[in-house]
């Protein structure tokens, strides 16, 4: 185990609230916390881009349903009107 602390909890209102010490900063400006046992555990929230995220999913074994199916084709739309594109 690391670093250790005694801190006191005061009120915030109606939540119980105490003070982190500096040198347990946390980056960022949110955490997750959670209750293990009589344990209060309180991780920063890891920020995953894109490609993370994609990698932790299932794959998609379904077809996607073909939505436009009875639909008329589409018209082309000119998005640039007179500039000749």
């Amino acid at each position: 185990m690391g670093a250790e602390h005694h801190v006191k909890f005061f009120r915030n209102g109606k939540e119980q609230a105490v003070v982190i010490p500096a040198e347990f900063e946390m980056a960022g400006e949110e955490a997750i916390m959670r209750k293990e046992g009589d344990r209060l555990v309180i991780e920063p929230v890891r920020k995953t881009d894109l490609l993370e995220w994609l990698a932790t999913i299932e794959p998609w074994e379904e077809e996607f349903p073909d939505v436009d199916e009875d639909q008329p084709p589409s018209e082309e739309v000119d998005l640039f009107p007179g500039n000749g594109r």
